[in-house]
C-alpha cells in the first residue's frame, strides 16, 4: 500500500516538474529505510517502518525514473520502457542473488549493508548527475 500511495504522488510531483527532486528524497529515504530494517533482531516495529519506507521510496523513484525518460524520449516510448525495464529485471535478479549470497556469510547485517551500499551508489549517482544538469 506506502508503494501505492508513493507511486501516485511520486506521478503527480513529476508531472508538475519536481521528479528530480523527488527522486533524490526517494534515494535517502531508502538509505534511512535499510537502517530501520537493520534492527530486526531488536524491533519489529522497526522493521515493519523499514520496509514500509523502503516500498515507498523504491516505487517513488521508479515512478520519477519513468516520467523524466518517458519526457526526455516520447518518440520512443515502447521502445524506451522496454530498455528501462529490462534493466530494472536485471537489477533485481542481480540484487537478489547478490542479497542472497551476502545472506549467506554475513547475515542479516550484511544484507542490510549492501542495501545501503547500493542505495549509496544509487544517491551519489543522482546527486552527481543532478549538479552536471544544472
Amino acid at each position: 500500500m506506502a508503494g501505492a500511495v508513493a507511486a501516485g504522488r511520486a506521478g503527480f510531483l513529476a508531472d508538475r516538474g519536481w521528479g528530480e527532486w523527488t527522486t533524490g528524497v526517494g534515494l535517502a529515504l531508502l538509505l534511512g529505510s535499510w537502517l530501520l530494517i537493520g534492527y530486526l533482531h531488536q524491533s519489529l516495529i522497526a522493521l515493519t517502518v523499514g520496509i514500509l519506507i523502503l516500498d515507498f521510496a523504491v516505487q517513488a523513484v521508479h515512478v520519477t525514473n519513468q516520467s523524466i525518460i518517458f519526457a526526455a524520449h516520447a518518440e520512443a516510448r515502447s521502445r524506451v520502457v522496454a530498455t528501462y525495464m529490462i534493466f530494472y529485471s536485471l537489477g533485481s535478479g542481480i540484487g537478489a542473488i547478490a542479497s542472497t549470497r551476502v545472506y549467506a556469510h554475513f547475515g542479516w547485517t550484511g544484507v542490510c549493508t549492501l542495501g545501503m551500499c547500493i542505495g549509496a551508489v544509487a544517491f551519489v549517482f543522482w546527486a552527481l548527475t543532478a549538479l552536471i544538469s544544472e
